[in-house]
């Protein structure tokens, strides 16, 4: 891995693959000094001038077929000329911590496809269906030069949407029947989804389809009124990837959303506003990690930890202990900085 931030985000504005994966190994990485190496790599990628791909986040549970429509549609995108890439989040174990990261074995075309980039990324722990570090591995991939940015969430179910705040489309993938027509009247995903993609509406499911597909279409009706989304949309329409049914349409549906937004505004809207809510979600990941970093923190949350365990103490009120501890230092810390601006030569001895 370069050492140079500058060399390996120059590999990257060319399109180098192997600059590419170096890039993302990088960005995702937890050293300390891999972060201060990744923090360089971002600032020398933007420095290069901004590159724009279509961000399409693409959920659903397990079984509904993301990888499959994905391989569909990325090979669909790449025969029409366009360049595409994929990041592919898969769960972390809460035991091992390792992920098994098998969704490109289920690309077989498009893991093949030279117009195409593949990349498996575990969550790390992250909730909300995609890792820490997506938004960054994003940006890399545009930067890159990818015309279409295809991210793929865990699918752990209705909490699966932090993805919708990092892209610029987000759709939501289900199967016939299963208790998904039930999934329609709940809010949450459903209020996220810019389309909703019945798929495997093919062979003896079609009818079974057609129903959920109209479920959906009426639940999309009663839940979202959003001034970003054009007539006719939400839409929920029948697809079916394994036959590459309904695939063109899909694609046309996101075109036409995507133009609009532009027109209208919204498209620069949001990515604005997903910067400001990543900066903040940033924050509270790297108060978690300084907190953690304290020794004498870490030694007093596990003494909490034994107190909660053994019901001597409400969790919440062994919480408030540590943030109120956690302040307190970072109080002293400003006197004991503003002492040593007063008297330098002071703090020099």
């Amino acid at each position: 891995m370069p050492a140079n931030p500058k060399q390996l985000a120059r590999r990257v504005y060319q399109g180098e693959r192997s600059g590419i994966a170096r890039a993302i190994t990088l960005v995702e990485s937890t050293r300390q000094d891999h972060r201060r190496k990744a923090a360089g790599l971002l600032a020398e990628l933007g420095s290069l001038g901004a590159r724009e791909g279509l961000r399409i986040g693409i959920t659903g549970a397990p079984g509904a077929g993301k990888s499959t429509l994905i391989d569909c549609l990325g090979t669909k995108l790449t025969r029409n000329g366009l360049s595409v890439a994929v990041l592919a989040v898969d769960p972390s174990s809460t035991a091992s911590g390792g992920s098994i990261l098998g969704d490109k074995t289920r690309m077989s075309a498009l893991v093949r496809n030279p117009k195409a980039f593949i990349r498996p990324s575990p969550t790390g722990g992250f909730q909300g269906g995609v890792s820490r570090r997506a938004r960054d591995v994003v940006f890399v991939c545009e930067q890159a030069g990818f015309d279409v940015v295809l991210v793929e969430t865990t699918g752990v179910g209705q909490t699966d949407i932090l993805v919708s705040g990092l892209v610029d489309i987000f759709v939501l993938l289900v199967s016939p029947g299963a208790g998904d027509d039930l999934q329609g009247i709940k809010r949450g995903i459903m209020e996220k989804a810019d389309l909703v993609l019945v798929n495997k509406s093919d062979g003896e499911f079609m009818s079974q389809a057609s129903r959920t597909c109209a479920d959906y279409a009426s639940a999309l009706r009663l839940l979202r009124s959003r001034r970003q989304d054009p007539d006719g949309f939400p839409v929920a329409m029948n697809i079916s990837a394994l036959e590459d049914r309904g695939i063109q349409g899909t694609w046309k549906h996101v075109l036409h959303l995507a133009e609009w937004r532009r027109q209208q505004g919204f498209w620069r809207q949001n990515r604005q506003n997903q910067a400001v809510s990543w900066f903040k979600s940033e924050i509270d990941e790297r108060i978690r990690e300084r907190l953690l970093a304290d020794e004498e923190l870490r030694a007093r949350i596990s003494a909490q930890e034994d107190r909660v365990r053994s019901g001597r103490l409400h969790y919440d009120a062994a919480a408030q202990e540590i943030v109120e501890e956690l302040w307190s230092r970072v109080g002293q810390e400003r006197v004991s900085g503003s002492q040593s601006v007063d008297n330098p030569q002071q703090a020099a001895k």
